[in-house]
């Protein structure tokens, strides 16, 4: 992965917040880093004598994000969230708010207070397919305490107010001089520097190095790719029954890419396709499972994945209402894959995720398996009002 600093563009940027939205839009760039309003960046400076954090808002992409699509919070507020022994999400988002300079600023990121508590200028954290690739794999502990021995390796806890809770409990003694970032298992990477170029190129870095681990440990060649001819199948009936179950006309995108060809042409397609998310926020777009046709009976597939889906919900619900429990996107043997959507803004994304989950799990099986969060951990990610308010 190469650099994109320009230091005859970075020049035109002076302010600690422009320097933020250059690095930002570089880290957007690239979609192996993040997609899809995905990953989040913040800076620490100085308003009228206040410190005050500039977080992503959320939702907002990284690759066009401007400087209005910060959220200026207090940082002495957030530094003091960190420390409590509980808080909800209504007074996560009401407390940084009520601490936010400018009350028309987006909602800060969910990641605000571990931004906050981490003792640098610049913060970078992506959602780096090579990254989550390793950590998702059978024995990616291992492999990223090899890789990365002066990292603060996290094992997977809910984003949020509690992952910022734990780092804040690792962190009570800890030596931040020497740490080189923080790579939380089967989510993402942080990378940080009191300069914006360092804080970016550590980034580029780190990632450059799982890519190059990858390469020679799970190397991918074309000619592990067969060279399939779709077959034939009814792709009207498929989104008929979707709009019918979704109760609205969708959208619908084939992908017949030799790399969707080769993944819909698996054996045993209902287990190998079925192994849940690459990053833990992907299933607010994709849900953790695809629809399965395994063969053209596209009504009593479809059938039996909407009563799985809603004993997945019954099984992990408290107080939730059930979203509707028609796939998002499905797998056809021999076909390729299929994504649905309202428009075309939100099959495309779907698509785009896919894309990059399709070739991590090939890799990740070359380094043993592919194993994502666990389907209880899914669900409350599907269903945290945080995440589906980035929808709305």
């Amino acid at each position: 992965m190469k650099s994109l600093w320009n230091e005859r563009v970075a020049s035109n940027f002076t302010t600690d917040l422009e320097q933020r939205v250059y690095t930002s839009n570089l880290l957007g760039l690239n979609d192996t880093l993040v997609l899809h309003g995905g990953g989040n960046t913040s800076v620490k400076s100085i308003v009228d004598g206040e410190e005050i954090l500039f977080v992503k808002g959320s939702g907002w992409d990284l690759v066009s994000i401007k400087e209005e699509g910060f959220s200026p919070v207090k940082l002495l507020t957030l530094q003091e969230m960190a420390t409590r022994s509980h808080l909800t999400d209504t007074e996560m988002v009401t407390e940084q708010k009520k601490a936010m300079l400018d009350e028309n600023a987006p909602n800060p990121s969910v990641e605000a207070i571990l931004h906050a508590i981490i003792p640098f200028k610049f913060v970078d954290h992506t959602h780096a397919d090579a990254i989550v690739t390793i950590s998702n794999s059978h024995q990616g502990r291992k492999h990223i305490k090899n890789l990365f021995p002066n990292f603060l390796v996290v094992p997977y806890i809910m984003p949020g107010f509690l992952l910022a809770q734990k780092i804040q409990e690792m962190t009570q003694w800890y030596d931040w001089e020497h740490c080189e970032g923080i790579i939380l298992h089967n989510h993402g990477v942080f990378t940080f520097d009191n300069d914006a170029k360092k804080s970016y190129e550590k980034m580029i870095e780190v990632v450059s190095k799982a890519e190059q681990f990858l390469d020679d440990e799970a190397y991918l060649s074309s000619l592990e790719f067969l060279d399939i001819e779709p077959r034939n199948f009814d792709i009207d009936t498929l989104t008929n029954a979707i709009s019918k179950a979704k109760e609205y006309e969708v959208i619908v995108k084939i992908n017949q890419s030799s790399l969707a060809l080769n993944y819909a042409s698996q054996h045993h397609l209902k287990v190998f396709a079925t192994r849940g998310i690459l990053t833990p926020e992907h299933i607010i777009r994709t849900k953790r499972e695809p629809l399965i046709l395994e063969n053209d009976r596209v009504e009593e597939a479809l059938t039996e994945y909407m009563v799985n889906y809603k004993n997945y919900f019954d099984t992990f619900s408290s107080h939730q209402m059930m979203l509707n429990p028609a796939p998002n996107y499905a797998i056809i043997h021999g076909v390729g894959v299929i994504s649905f959507g309202k428009d075309e803004k939100e099959v495309t994304i779907i698509n785009d995720i896919i894309e990059h989950t399709m070739l991590a799990i090939f890799h990740a099986d070359k380094l043993g398996g592919y194993e994502s969060i666990s389907i209880e951990e899914s669900f409350k990610m599907e269903y945290w009002e945080l995440e589906q308010n980035k929808l709305k």
